[in-house]
């Protein structure tokens, strides 16, 4: 699957055709997050004006979900090409490509991902979990207005685990500092102070620490916000390879059973 696929700047129909081939591949495990983009660099590079950012993703969204009704279709847009009965192959065994929105916190966003009926992926990477709470309850009110099926949402977030809280802790400030310094040249972010870390890793949105620690504070607040889903993320900065591999691991063997546990105690 991928991260995020930008669809504003790319093809509905190649998207699609990747996507539904990588299904073939994997059987029926192929899953498509599509998102305008929090970076603006591929938008140049194919002819794109940023002034176009809304209605680029608004256009290719809206045909991306006929596409995923695998029926032949006629189409004609703005910003895409004109389609009469086109017919898009390979077609997914199951009739259904596994498809989410990414959503960085913009209310548009929300309503736009309910009226096509696809679930949102909420991006959560600074501040209390608490502080999107509206938009799962927006989500569930613009689904029920459109007539569409309120799916359960999902959150994703940086983190890092190891067999001691130290070890995560100077692993993760190191390296989760590196990139969000490296993006913020970009931005015009001040650089990550240690005290901004250590709230994000108490209380914020990353989670970081032992099994146990990053497993309880997953399972909070999945709580808080009523999602389905959590994706850690744990590919920021440049850690070693078997630092990488281990947090993965415990991932797998001890942080994910944990956190099925905690939720099923309620």
């Amino acid at each position: 699957g991928s991260g995020v696929t930008v669809l504003s700047s790319d093809d509905p129909v190649r998207v699609f055709e990747r996507f539904s081939t990588l299904d073939a591949v994997s059987n029926g495990r192929a899953q498509i997050i599509l998102g305008r983009g929090s970076f603006t660099e591929s938008f140049p590079l194919f002819g794109y004006d940023l002034g176009d950012y809304d209605a680029l993703f608004e256009e290719k969204i809206a045909m991306f979900s006929k596409l995923l009704e695998e029926k032949p279709f006629d189409w004609q847009g703005e910003f895409t090409q004109s389609l009469k009965q086109a017919d898009v192959f390979p077609k997914t065994e199951s009739g259904h490509l596994d498809t989410w929105v990414g959503v960085g916190g913009s209310p548009e966003s929300i309503v736009r991902a309910a009226h096509f009926g696809l679930p949102v992926i909420l991006a959560i990477i600074g501040g209390d979990p608490i502080r999107f709470k509206p938009y799962v309850e927006l989500y569930e009110r613009a689904a029920k207005q459109f007539d569409m099926p309120t799916h359960p949402l999902g959150m994703h977030s940086h983190g890092f685990i190891a067999d001691t809280q130290e070890a995560a802790v100077e692993m993760a400030w190191e390296n989760i500092k590196l990139a969000f310094d490296k993006i913020g040249v970009t931005r015009g972010w001040t650089p990550m102070s240690r005290e901004h870390f250590e709230h994000e890793i108490q209380s914020g949105s990353m989670y970081v620490g032992t099994p146990e620690v990053v497993a309880q504070r997953m399972a909070k607040a999945i709580k808080t916000l009523g999602v389905g889903r959590f994706d850690l993320v744990y590919g920021a900065g440049e850690q070693p390879a078997a630092a990488r591999e281990r947090m993965i691991e415990l991932y797998a063997t001890e942080v994910i059973p944990r956190v099925r546990e905690l939720l099923a105690e309620d």
